[in-house]
């Protein structure tokens, strides 16, 4: 039996920050993982992997729409074992990337499954361990739909999605949320006849609502059909084909669907199983979360929750975030994480990146502001690279100016909106941003130019 001041559960984003954190503060730490390689869903099954077929199948894109009009005559051809290489390549350096950082913060690895007998103890396999506290950070799996049975080969989750065995004709996606159009853009661009099949009347729900429709427009554009307003009943597979049956909430009418690949992307669920929370105690809300105090403690004491398994968005950084909080809470700090300004993002082309607050909820909330707009159309850097279509929107309060949200359509939009995110974390007025000077030409006088439309006007309009 071993004797830590911290045992994290899971070497996922959250996981894995909490443990090399607490361990640079002083604790002697251990992190428990059952995977082969560390890092969690987002590392080997998740956002990593799905960027590198993004990338790789973006690059194909340029080569067959834009290199001729560049000059540059090339004819693609996709291997497809080798791009999953290429992918598994991506994951392997992240991965060992993550061991060594144990290494070098002395965090020891626990290598197995977690269990929690009791408070204070970590059984993992058939040793138990000690810790004076214990952080759960166990994150989520895929959520399952009613009437579709997920195999991983014909009707896939994410994890299978970046895996096929050979590249499908057709390919039908249940949910018009992040996943689904990230993993459908990188069929549909390797040739596939992809249909996004979408519960409700608009495509990714909770962002800005002019956004959602620009966005839909373009992957229109590019080829991917779209099927909104519709529940899915069943998906039926019959020699290696799937048929998917859905009902049109509109007049009630039942449709059919056949595909080689079906992608069930409607969410994620927090993953628990097998810790023995109920036994212990612990509270859990309906939807299956762990539930935390401002402090990230449950209600049994010296165990506490972060990330997917607990409220909140489930994205990597949001857990990251926490991972570091708690870290310092534990270690005699006062971790915080300041949940007005976690952005998000969509990594298809173009980019979909939002923080902070929507037109809609400022609306809904009764609440006077402004908008500043600009179209990438008028940004001569993005005209060069073809991305002029999407825009930046920008709100600030009408009377203090004072940045509520910003919302970005179009190229490197995932690293530009963390220029509001800073911005919004000191308090900064739209004018801030307006008056601050801005390289050109870069994609970011594009943010600059949304400030200026808060006040007298943008220049490039």
């Amino acid at each position: 039996m071993a004797k830590f001041d911290l045992i994290v559960i899971g070497a996922g984003p959250g996981g894995y920050v909490c443990a090399i954190r607490a361990a640079q503060l002083g604790l002697n730490v251990a992190c428990v993982e059952g995977r082969e390689t560390l890092g969690g869903t987002c590392l080997n099954v998740g956002c990593i992997p799905s960027k590198a077929l993004l990338h790789a199948t973006h690059q194909l894109h340029e080569a067959q729409e834009n290199f001729e009009t560049m000059g540059i005559t090339a004819k693609p051809k996709v291997d497809w074992s080798k791009m999953l290489s290429y992918k598994d390549d991506v994951i392997g350096q992240n991965t060992k990337g993550i061991e060594f950082l144990f290494k070098k913060n002395k965090v020891t690895w626990l290598k197995g499954w977690a269990a929690i007998p009791e408070a204070g103890k970590v059984k993992v396999g058939d040793e138990v361990h000690e810790a004076d506290k214990i952080v759960i950070a166990s994150g989520s799996v895929a959520a399952s739909l009613p009437g579709v049975e997920v195999d991983e080969k014909v009707v896939v989750t994410s994890t299978g999605a970046l895996a096929l065995e050979k590249l499908p004709k057709k390919m039908v996606v249940i949910g018009g949320g992040v996943i689904g159009l990230e993993m459908g853009s990188v069929y549909a661009r390797l040739g596939a006849e992809v249909t996004v099949i979408e519960y409700l009347d608009r495509l990714i729900p909770g962002n800005d609502g002019e956004v959602a429709k620009t966005f839909q427009r373009i992957l229109k554009k590019q080829g991917i059909n779209f099927v909104l307003g519709a529940a899915v009943q069943k998906a039926e597979v019959k020699r290696n084909k799937a048929t998917v049956t859905y009902t049109l909430r509109k007049d009630d009418s039942e449709q059919t669907i056949e595909a080689d690949c079906v992608l069930l992307a409607t969410g994620r669920k927090p993953y628990t199983d097998g810790l023995g929370l109920e036994d212990l105690g612990v509270t859990l809300t309906k939807g299956g979360q762990i539930e935390t105090d401002s402090q990230y403690a449950t209600s049994v004491a010296g165990i506490y929750a972060i990330g997917d398994a607990i409220a909140g968005p489930m994205l990597a950084h949001k857990a990251e975030d926490e991972g570091m909080a708690v870290a310092e809470i534990l270690a005699g700090q006062a971790g915080h994480v300041n949940y007005g300004v976690i952005p998000g993002v969509i990594y298809t082309t173009p980019e979909v990146a939002s923080v902070g607050e929507t037109e809609e909820t400022l609306k809904d909330a009764g609440r006077a502001y402004k908008v500043g707009k600009f179209s990438f159309m008028g940004n001569g850097r993005a005209k060069a690279v073809f991305q002029g279509e999407g825009f930046v929107k920008l709100l600030a309060d009408a009377e203090t100016d004072r940045l509520l949200g910003a919302h970005i359509i179009g190229p490197m939009a995932g690293d530009l909106i963390h220029e509001i995110c800073v911005a919004m974390e000191f308090g900064a007025a739209a004018e801030d941003v307006a008056r601050t000077c801005h390289a050109h030409p870069t994609f970011s006088e594009a943010v600059r130019e949304a400030a200026l439309a808060c006040g007298d006007g943008a220049i490039h309009a």
